[in-house]
């Protein structure tokens, strides 16, 4: 499975890939697990994920060719 993969702030500097192609991929609790591996320093950062541009909570099932955004925190202002 191919997901796009858009990172921004804090993240976008840690993770250097922005495209994942992996068999093992079919939620994103799968797409974490891979990341949080590669890029162990993201593990301690809060952020919440998109998909396809809507924000999610908790465990999403992914298709091929989904966008998925990794988001730091947001300030207002």
């Amino acid at each position: 499975m191919k997901i796009k993969l858009l990172t921004f702030g804090v993240i976008n500097e840690i993770v250097e890939n922005k495209q994942i192609s992996n068999e093992q991929i079919k939620s994103t609790d799968d797409l974490l697990i891979i990341l949080e591996n590669k890029y162990p320093e993201i593990k301690n950062l809060n952020y919440k994920i998109s998909v396809n541009r809507k924000l999610i909570n908790g465990n999403t099932i992914l298709n091929d060719n989904d966008e998925v955004a990794v988001l730091p925190p947001f300030a207002g202002g």
